[in-house]
């Protein structure tokens, strides 16, 4: 299945943008598993739920294959990813 994007959801050992720090194998129980995609650890409404992620716990960390809904913050974040992508932010 192709995704919109993929990259590390976390790296073990190292300080979250939450203050948290997430260890080894913190979310072994959880690899491939589909999560849901939220903005900025946000996650009190609906609209923070941009599309989903499949985990894969690595050796370095957690990395997520990730999805944006249909809905319209999802297809708004599809389009900023899109437009980093295309000025080369990545």
């Amino acid at each position: 299945m192709p995704y919109d994007f993929e990259g590390w959801a976390t790296k073990n050992d190292l300080e979250c943008a939450d203050g948290l720090t997430i260890k080894k194998d913190a979310f072994k129980v959880n690899d491939g598993k589909t999560v849901p995609l939220v903005w900025n650890h946000q996650h009190n409404k609906v609209a923070d739920v941009l599309g989903h992620a499949v985990l894969e716990n690595r050796d370095e960390g957690v990395y997520a294959h990730c999805s944006f809904n249909n809905t319209q913050a999802g297809r708004d974040a599809k389009e900023a990813r899109s437009e980093e992508r295309r000025v080369g932010k990545e």
